[in-house]
């Protein structure tokens, strides 16, 4: 019996606007390299059989050139382009996929993913079919109405926050994207969120680690820095 394919699936559309530089996030510099170097090179030596890039329209050649092939990222079947909405992204990502038992939803902008919960992401998926990395939150969480007042408060010890990878049966996966694509759902905020309602799926949670966090603001990059130092990077 032939071993089922695992593909990731790893985002790098994005445009950083709250990063204030002209430059995508996924490119910023840390400790001298590309943010999107420290997936990928993570996703390298997993268990991952091929990756899956996407990138924003036009960067193909790019990050092929000056990532993919300057780093020696030999995993990387594909680099496809992106649309508009990250959910565009996934579901052009899912497509060139085709031949997978398994995909890992990443986006680019974790550098911080470690190949131990790759590794423990797909024995995840194997066992349960639908999971998502993710932490049990350290703060009391509060849900508003949109005028600031508070509605309800979660019991703290039952709510995670959801990271990446987001892994799944491909076949699970593309369905359901299928879906939400036709059906122009815009409420799509991330990869658990699509299996549940399209295909109802039952979706796990795997502890994964506080350190993978999403560069998102210049802070970010700080911090990430920090923790690359400490891990001896």
């Amino acid at each position: 019996m032939s071993k089922p394919k695992v593909t990731a699936i790893v985002l790098a559309g994005g445009k950083g606007s709250r990063m204030h530089s002209e430059t995508p996030k996924q490119y910023l510099p840390l400790l001298g390299k590309p943010v999107l170097f420290y997936s990928l090179s993570a996703f390298e030596q997993s268990a991952v059989d091929e990756i899956i890039l996407v990138t924003a329209a036009g960067e193909e050649d790019y990050c092929k050139k000056e990532i993919v092939d300057k780093y020696g990222i030999k995993k990387v079947a594909a680099v496809v382009a992106g649309g508009k909405e990250r959910y565009h992204s996934v579901h052009r990502g899912l497509l060139k996929a085709q031949g997978a038992e398994y995909v890992l939803i990443h986006d680019g902008a974790r550098p911080l993913i470690s190949v131990s919960v790759i590794n423990a992401s797909i024995n995840k998926v194997k066992e349960t079919g639908a999971c998502v990395v993710g932490m049990p939150v350290k703060d009391t969480i509060q849900l508003a109405d949109e005028s600031g007042k508070i509605t309800d408060t979660p019991v703290r010890k039952l709510t995670w926050i959801a990271q990446t990878p987001q892994c799944f049966l491909y076949e699970t996966a593309v369905s359901s994207y299928n879906k939400a694509i036709a059906s122009g759902d815009t409420s799509i905020t991330d990869d658990a969120m699509v299996v549940r309602k399209y295909a109802g799926a039952d979706v796990f949670l795997l502890e994964g680690g506080y350190e993978n966090i999403k560069i998102t603001t210049p802070e970010d990059i700080t911090i990430a820095e920090g923790f690359l130092k400490k891990q001896g990077v």
